[in-house]
């Protein structure tokens, strides 16, 4: 079988393994997972590229985060995130940003810096790289771009409230851990069985 080529400047993102019970610990901490389109936005100079998990540029399918992308201070990055059209309650409609029609309104809620001024920052623990997001994305200009803040504390606990205000779920990352593409262990992934998402993989599942 031949394999497609990856474009230059392409990495793999990192896939958190599903668990049912989500860890705790000091070393862990848990981000909400927000039901959307896996992106790394990757920036050199004044090109953008969106790619997606499996190396295809969407760029052209999301104008406001490639705006959002070119008003940040720096020459060049690559950010992991995920492409999120929100209702007006806050909740992520997954239905409209399959439309292309309503790509615009999409919004990248970015959780990692992978590479920042042609530095590799793979090797760096988790919370080293989130704290130069944030202060990257704090310089920007717009919300096209929104730094993920991570919560901390007992891992069901904050699973349960996120699935009380029906979301998908919740990632957990070792706060200690570097970047690695592939398979993980040191991101694990706990859905809410009666998220949207949920649903919708289900009915998938049975087609």
């Amino acid at each position: 079988m031949i394999q497609r080529r990856r474009p230059s400047g392409f990495v793999e993102p990192c896939q958190p393994s599903k668990v049912v019970r989500p860890p705790s610990g000091r070393l862990w901490v848990h981000e909400i997972k927000h039901d959307g389109y896996r992106l790394m936005v990757r920036r050199d100079g004044d090109r953008v590229r969106c790619f997606t998990r499996s190396g295809h540029d969407w760029a052209s399918r999301f104008p406001a985060i490639v705006e959002g992308a070119a008003r940040v201070l720096a020459p060049s990055f690559l950010i992991d995130g995920e492409a999120v059209i929100a209702r007006d309650d806050g909740t992520p409609d997954f239905r409209a940003l399959r439309s292309k029609r309503r790509g615009h309104e999409a919004v990248l809620f970015a959780f990692d810096l992978i590479e920042h001024d042609g530095i590799d920052l793979r090797d760096l623990p988790l919370i080293e790289r989130k704290r130069r997001l944030k202060k990257l994305l704090g310089r920007a200009k717009g919300r096209a771009i929104q730094f993920v803040e991570h919560l901390t504390g007992y891992g069901p606990t904050v699973y349960r409230h996120v699935c009380q205000l029906g979301l998908e779920g919740i990632v957990s990352k070792r706060a200690d851990a570097p970047y690695r593409s592939g398979p993980s262990k040191t991101w694990v992934k706990s859905k809410n069985p009666e998220s949207d998402a949920v649903r919708r993989e289900r009915e998938e599942e049975w087609r």
